[in-house]
């Protein structure tokens, strides 16, 4: 027996001695058993917080009338030692209750050892989920359930949107017990478990090393580790041999590694650095802290544990409740051994158990390691602390709580996981593997030296899309276009790295190799593990491979010519007015004229005269302010205010007439010459098509004859075949994908049409092997890149520059739109006659009341022809 093991009895033995004292006053003493693993470290440590329990408990409550007395039964690092202390403890001792054992797999025997005898178990360190189903009424976990945490690491895992994780736990009771609910809460986000490792408790180095390669090996670069901190530590010495902890990998412990770093030598602990962690969280106390002040002056060379302050408390309230529980009836019933009984069924029945079941249900405090209350018979934890690997030590990063999930202080606003908030604002700066500062994104191509080989096809016309070139100096491979760019952008989107090298479907003489479909296939024949370019989505060719969501709309759309239907004769400058318009303005010049006639012939020597001289005066007066200020002088007040009115009125109709004829002599009214597939079928048209698409099936599936088609590669072509017409060797319409359409019409769009769109696809999409892992995460990318600014800014570098000029035939089809000048009608200027016929009639009848005035009694025609200088110059003004 080690030194270290010899001092820990030593100290145990004292303070039994100092516990037994306290017990032999008159008090009842009531035997408890302690199955434990004598002479390992953390149980030992359980044990000395055991017996300071007993002794802090009865030094506070000298009044009570019980002393529980310890008895210890070595379990023996062995499940069916365990089993056999507990029998004996029972048999020779009578214990009434049993605190431990240490492992979950030792507890499934004691759980049945307490059934059948009424003897509760109080497990301080059992965490196994799996020992909840067997519904032992006498079955008390004082320790947290290993469940509890998959909150917090779904948590985590759903912050850093990791798609897939694989488990890493031990075989056994312990390590499987976890993995229902973890798997459980892991698929309520959506997040795979493509692989599962386990690895046995006394694996060899070389069994372990096996496995951490085959996890080496595949795209999934999280890990979930659940095991003892002992064999954990084996396994990331192995994992930093192997560079599995490298920048990339993320690795999350659960609380059962991580509680029990303490047993793990400082090599064990270095290769664990950039780790995550889930810590159970123990609050500070001022208990707690003289608690551990006792502990460093008495034993300044073991390390206190979680485990330790469970024992410390579960210690305590099997004592309150032993109190509660009373002194009577603490006998067993005696069983029939005459009987052919084994020995387990000869153990007799505690009469005290039910009664100690019931204390114990019931019984609450606040302990060290917090608030002590049994919910379903085991405690219920409200708080996980998460912890950052560094260096040899852990470092606290943030706090998971049921009520607000991840945050990095306890008393800090919860703030929910969602598009607007990032991980920062959730935890704390993370040191990961490999001295990493940014997040890994959790999947990637495993690192063989090899690549994912992306075909990409060779196109002669429409280059905006896909261009393959060749460097002149390099002779390297060259690859550009819309499609190139957006897939690139996808890449970059995706939570994992991926390399990929462009592979051009070409000859070696440089041509293009076959069509979509041969591109296509060679996914399925497996030359290509993807394609990216304008592959069309097709039912056909998603039977033998997977397409991903599309990353841009398409269809086909039929392209025609445009004529230009405005008719032009020798009276189109009469059209810009309409014929009320007109004679209302004829009308007005003539009021005018009369107006300003009457205003003015007596006092203005212009409008005097003979009477063929005076009515020719009118008529000049009148029309000559249409194009040129009239020679005559205009002298009244009145005259003067309707004249200014008047050619407000005709600059305003002449700007508009000009304006109108303008656009009736200048404008095009362009109309297709085919309106419809059906009218180019009923004709027997000749028509074009894209060469290398799949339009060629769909328009003989239509009815069109192979001798009505006429295949083109280019725009120019295109162009070219649509001008020469069906009677010059040309074509009468051309059918062409909605986005080649859109580069089309962005070039000649003043010339042709969008018509219809009589063939409906489902768009671009990137091709790969049926059932590959990457369509999910392309497809999710593909939506992320869409959403974003990027997809705006992609579309308008190779789109809109072409369509400035044109409006978008996808959007809105009717890119060239019939263009009609309005012809101006009386409803456009009423108000502004309706203003000249005001100020005419105000103007007429200033002068009738003022010249009525003067001429009473005398003859009016007479003395409107008159010329009266006097009136002119001192009444008529004056008036």
């Amino acid at each position: 027996m080690s030194a270290k093991i010899f001092f820990c009895f030593l100290l145990f033995f004292l303070l039994c001695l100092e516990s037994s004292r306290g017990q032999n006053n008159g008090k009842t003493q009531v035997n408890i058993g302690v199955v434990t693993d004598v002479g390992t470290s953390y149980p030992d440590v359980a044990m000395l917080c055991i017996n300071m329990s007993l002794v802090d408990f009865y030094s506070s409550r000298p009044q009570f009338q019980t002393r529980l007395v310890v008895n210890v039964g070595d379990s023996k690092n062995d499940v069916l030692g365990a089993a056999t202390a507990a029998i004996e403890l029972i048999k020779n001792k009578q214990v009434k209750a049993i605190l431990g054992p240490w492992t979950s797999m030792q507890a499934h025997f004691l759980i049945e050892i307490g059934q059948k005898s009424r003897v509760p178990v109080v497990s301080y360190s059992a965490t196994s989920p799996s020992l909840t189903s067997l519904r032992s009424a006498y079955f008390f976990r004082a320790t947290y359930e290993d469940s509890s945490q998959v909150h917090a690491i779904k948590a985590i895992i759903k912050l850093f949107g990791w798609r897939e994780v694989v488990p890493v736990y031990i075989d056994n009771t312990f390590g499987e017990g976890i993995m229902p609910r973890l798997t459980d809460a892991l698929q309520d986000i959506n997040v795979r478990i493509p692989y599962r490792s386990v690895i046995p408790l006394n694996a060899t180095d070389q069994e372990i090393s096996v496995e951490l390669l085959k996890m080496m090996n595949m795209p999934t670069r999280v890990f979930i580790v659940h095991m003892s901190s002992s064999l954990a530590s084996r396994v990331f010495i192995k994992a930093k041999e192997l560079g599995l902890m490298k920048p990339g990998y993320v690795w999350i412990l659960t609380n059962g590694v991580i509680d029990g770093l303490r047993s793990i030598n400082e090599t064990g602990i270095e290769a664990m650095e950039g780790v995550l962690g889930i810590k159970t969280y123990i609050r500070k106390s001022k208990d707690l802290e003289k608690f551990r002040s006792r502990w460093k002056r008495r034993f300044p060379h073991m390390e206190l544990n979680v485990y330790g302050l469970w024992a410390y408390d579960a210690t305590t309230a099997l004592a309150m409740a032993i109190e509660e529980a009373g002194i009577n009836n603490m006998t067993f019933s005696n069983v029939d051994t005459g009987r052919n009984v084994s020995e387990l069924d000869g153990l007799g029945l505690s009469q005290f158990g039910p009664k100690l079941l019931q204390a114990l249900s019931t019984v609450q405090f606040k302990g060290l390691a917090g608030d002590f209350h049994f919910v379903s018979k085991q405690l219920q934890p409200s708080v996980f602390e998460i912890v950052n690997m560094i260096g040899t030590g852990e470092r606290s990063i943030g706090f998971w709580t049921e009520g607000n999930g991840l945050v990095k202080k306890l008393d800090k606003e919860p703030r929910s996981i969602g598009t607007l908030s990032t991980w920062q604002d959730h935890l704390k700066h993370i040191i990961w593997p490999g001295e990493a500062s940014s997040v890994p994104k959790g999947w990637e191509i495993p690192t063989n030296g090899k690549k994912l080989r992306i075909g990409v096809p060779k196109r002669i016309g429409f280059t905006d899309l896909v261009k393959v070139t060749r460097d002149p100096i390099t002779n390297s491979t060259v690859v550009k276009g819309f499609c190139i760019d957006f897939f690139e952008a996808v890449i970059q989107a995706m939570p994992y790295d991926v390399s990929y090298e462009f592979i051009p479907f070409e000859k070696p003489n440089g041509e293009p190799a076959g069509n979509h479909n041969d591109l296509v296939h060679q996914v399925f024949l497996g030359q290509v593990d993807a394609v990216v370019g304008d592959t069309t989505i097709l039912a056909n060719r998603s039977s033998s491979v997977d397409f991903t969501l599309p990353f841009m709309k398409s269809g086909v759309g039929l392209i025609v010519p445009l004529k230009d239907e405005v008719k032009r004769d020798k009276f189109s400058f009469l059209k810009p007015l309409s014929i009320e318009l007109w004679l209302t303005t004829l009308v007005f010049f003539f009021l005018v004229g009369i107006s300003v006639w009457t205003l003015e012939h007596r006092v203005n020597s212009d409008f005097r005269g003979p009477a063929n001289y005076q009515a020719s005066t009118i008529f000049w007066f009148a029309f000559s302010t249409m194009v040129f200020a009239p020679r005559e002088r205009v002298l009244s007040f009145g005259a003067r205010a309707l004249v200014v009115t008047w050619y407000f009125v005709l600059l305003v109709l002449t700007q508009s007439y000009t304006a109108s004829l303008a656009s009736l002599l200048t404008s095009q009214q362009l109309n297709p010459t085919i309106t419809s597939m059906s009218s180019l079928l009923h004709r027997g048209e000749t028509v074009g098509y894209q060469r290398t698409s799949f339009i060629l099936g769909k328009l003989n599936e239509t009815g069109f004859p192979q001798s009505s088609l006429v295949p083109f590669d280019t725009a120019e072509e295109c162009d070219e075949l649509l001008k020469k017409g069906p009677k010059n060797g040309g074509v009468a319409a051309a059918f062409l994908g909605t986005p080649y359409m859109r580069l089309f019409l962005g070039q000649y769009c003043n010339t042709y049409k969008m018509v219809e769109e009589p063939f409906n696809v489902d768009g671009f999409g990137f091709v790969f092997p049926i059932g590959s892992p990457l369509v999910a995460d392309v497809s999710r990318a593909i939506l992320k890149v869409a959403e974003s600014p990027k997809a705006v800014e992609l579309e308008h570098a190779w789109f809109k520059k072409k369509e400035q000029s044109c409006p978008d035939p996808v959007t809105n089809p009717d890119s060239n739109p019939t263009v009609t000048a309005i012809q101006l009608g009386v409803g456009s200027f009423w108000f502004l006659f309706l203003v000249v016929f005001v100020v005419c009639v105000l103007a007429l009848g200033k002068f009738t009341f003022c010249f009525l005035w003067k001429t009473k009694g005398k003859d009016l025609w007479k003395e409107f022809q008159k010329r009266d200088t006097n009136s002119y110059i001192n009444d008529i003004e004056k008036c």
